[in-house]
């Protein structure tokens, strides 16, 4: 009977499963738009930025199907961004994205703008900023008018600002919400509602209503519609046209089933009774037997199974670093050294040899290992697995071709290949992944190490943040804590953290604007060669653009070059506002990407920066101390140079 009910259990769900399952068709082709033809040729600079941006933008993915990527500088500057509906597969998203670039390849060959629709995902690039704009618009209406309008519109109406509410109030990375309500008690309604993931509430609620004014009376008594805009979109029809989500606003009902032939009534509900009683009897022993297996069976924690996951085998690692030989050794960190490796598949690593006798106990070492396989995003560096066999702890990473960026920017000859654009492009990405980290990651983390030798570079020059030994994390709702151990790399540090121990998501802005700095000078922070002097960069800058010489601190290379010295003045003014002495005058990692995407926006004027660096101390020399309220007493902001310093 048992196997009976089984059979019965599992051709049943099967069935509810076909009937609840939507199967959508390929994205259909709904509206493009392509500025006329310019002058511009496929060999101009403009168009390369564009079929550069176009090939890059599939991997900006912030795991929810929003893309966006801005390549290139001043005129020649394109922005592009694509949204997915929020209901549909990766698969099916990235296939839409595919399509839609190929089609604009090949129909706006060489104009400046361009915005393609279609019914799963829309794309759009410009030699404009064009995240918030909503000129370009498309609508479509169906001809056929409900029996009973009014009671329509009031129900079609409740169910578009409950969703509206719903999308608007979502997650940072998904604004999307669809539903269905009763038309009137004679058919179903079914809406869905989306806006960009960037906008605030207020920003997602302020779009649908600028799209109310635009088409006031759009949707009176007509069974379906849609609206779409780059900010924000919506659609309801009489029919289900998307993906059920959990989040849909309300189920539908219940349809009324016709009745049973004559005669055949009582055999009909006999037979239901059965398979309904059998099915109740099978599912209880099942959750019976399966609650005491549980109950009985010792249950390891979620923490040593998500580890157990990616550990690798120390001897395989051994050997794929020829046990760790010196020809293999790629860099000499705090915490310990990092190696090259190549298994026998050919897949290339960086193997980080954890110090025996390093400040990074067991805590530290745990942290890393859940805290970075866990971050997913385009410039944070891919942790791949770990393996530990007695005192030995090592963290295997992808490897970078690159290496870190301090090899580069403070290399006399290497920072030469190193142009505006690609400087730019660095500066971006940072900022772009501290942002993951502040904002969009699960829980809000702070690097508390952000400088030059944690950014390391891919085969395009794409910058990863790495080492993430002395991050901590948040609740989302958690802004700031206090420490008595101090870790990090002095000229980096906030002054509210190397004084008094207190960091937050603005310490990490100020490392943030330091490294910005450097970049443009392609010197380091306490090492500003000024003809014969030797000065500290802040200070230097500070003066430099209060003067209005800023121009001073730009690396030579830069200002022989094609980039625009306005444009990288800006970006020495955006540096300046990061490391503010004053906490609350730094702008947060979304502030700063909004500057550095929008050269239209007025930036504030920044105070004179923190100087409390006068000591000789090796400004890269990593720090670790503790501290009492009483040391601190003890002693002045200029002499932090007597804590006990111990290798990292």
């Amino acid at each position: 009977m048992f196997i009976l009910a089984g059979k019965l259990l599992l051709w049943l769900s099967s069935f509810i499963y076909l009937i609840n399952t939507l199967t959508l068709a390929q994205s259909d082709f709904l509206y493009s738009y392509c500025s006329n033809a310019s002058n511009d040729t496929l060999k101009s600079k403009y168009q390369i930025n564009l079929n550069t941006t176009l090939s890059t933008l599939p991997t900006t993915n912030n795991g929810f199907g929003f893309f966006n990527d801005t390549i290139g500088l001043g005129s020649d500057r394109v922005y592009s961004a694509a949204l997915c509906r929020g209901d549909i597969q990766r698969d099916v998203c990235q296939a839409c994205l595919d399509d839609s670039i190929a089609w604009l390849r090949q129909k706006c060959p060489n104009g400046k703008e361009a915005i393609i629709y279609y019914d799963y995902c829309w794309l759009r690039y410009s030699s404009e900023s064009i995240l918030g704009n909503t000129q370009i618009n498309f609508s479509m209406l169906s001809y056929q008018n409900t029996t009973d309008i009014d009671a329509f519109n009031e129900d079609l109406g409740s169910l578009l600002n409950n969703l509206i509410g719903y999308a608007a109030t979502g997650g940072s990375l998904l604004k999307f919400a669809s539903g269905n309500t009763s038309g009137g008690g004679i058919f179903l309604i079914y809406g869905l509602v989306q806006c960009t993931p960037e906008l605030t509430e207020l920003q997602c609620r302020n779009c649908f209503d600028e799209l109310n004014k635009r088409f006031p009376d759009f949707f009176i008594g007509k069974v379906g519609g849609r609206i779409l805009l780059p900010t924000c979109s919506l659609r309801h029809e009489t029919y289900r046209f998307f993906n059920q989500r959990p989040q849909s606003i309300t189920p539908p009902p219940p349809l009324p089933s016709s009745p049973p032939p004559p005669g055949k009534k009582n055999n009909t509900t006999r037979i239901v009774v059965i398979i309904v009683v059998v099915i109740a009897i099978a599912i209880l022993i099942i959750a019976s037997l399966t609650r005491l297996r549980k109950k009985n069976t010792p249950q390891p924690p979620p923490e040593s199974i998500e580890m157990e996951s990616f550990q690798y085998n120390f001897s395989m690692v051994k050997v794929a670093t020829s046990d760790f030989s010196e020809e293999n050794k790629l860099g000499q960190g705090g915490f310990g050294a990092v190696y090259k490796g190549t298994f026998e598949d050919g897949q290339q690593v960086a193997v980080k040899r954890l110090a025996w006798n390093s400040g990074q106990g067991d805590q530290e070492f745990k942290n890393e290992v859940l805290l970075v396989a866990k971050l997913q995003h385009r410039n944070l560096v891919r942790l791949l697995g770990f393996s530990i066999e007695g005192s030995e702890r090592l963290l295997i990473y992808e490897l970078l071709p690159n290496a870190s960026l301090d090899q580069f920017i403070f290399d006399p000859t290497k920072r030469t290949l190193l142009d505006w654009e690609t400087r730019y492009n660095i500066i971006k990405g940072i900022a772009k992944g501290l942002l993951y980290l502040h904002e969009d990651s699960r829980l809000r983390i702070i690097h508390r190490d952000m400088k030059a030798s944690n950014v390391l570079l891919d085969a395009l020059m794409n910058p990863k943040i790495a080492d993430f030994g002395m991050a901590r994390l948040f609740n989302t709702d958690e802004t700031q804590g206090d420490t008595s151990r101090i870790v990090g790399t002095y000229g980096y540090m906030a002054p509210e953290y190397a004084l008094h121990g207190q960091f937050s998501i603005k310490s990490d802005v100020f490392s943030f604007g330091v490294l910005v700095l450097e970049i443009v000078a392609g010197q380091k922070n306490k090492r500003f060669q000024n003809g014969e002097n030797i000065e500290y960069l802040l200070g230097y800058a500070w003066n430099s653009w209060r003067n209005e010489t800023a121009s001073d601190i730009i690396d030579l290379t830069l200002k022989t070059g094609s980039g625009s010295l306005g444009d990288i003045n800006r970006i020495i003014h955006i540096g300046l506002l990061c490391v503010q002495e004053n906490v609350a005058d730094r702008p947060t990692m979304a502030s700063v990407i909004h500057m550095l995407n929008s050269f239209s926006i007025m930036l504030p004027i920044p105070a004179e920066p923190a100087f409390f660096m006068h000591s000789n101390i090796d400004p890269e020399m990593p720090l670790l101390h503790e501290y009492s309220s009483s040391r601190l007493s003890q002693h002045s902001a200029n002499e932090v140079s007597v804590s006990d310093f111990v290798p990292r």
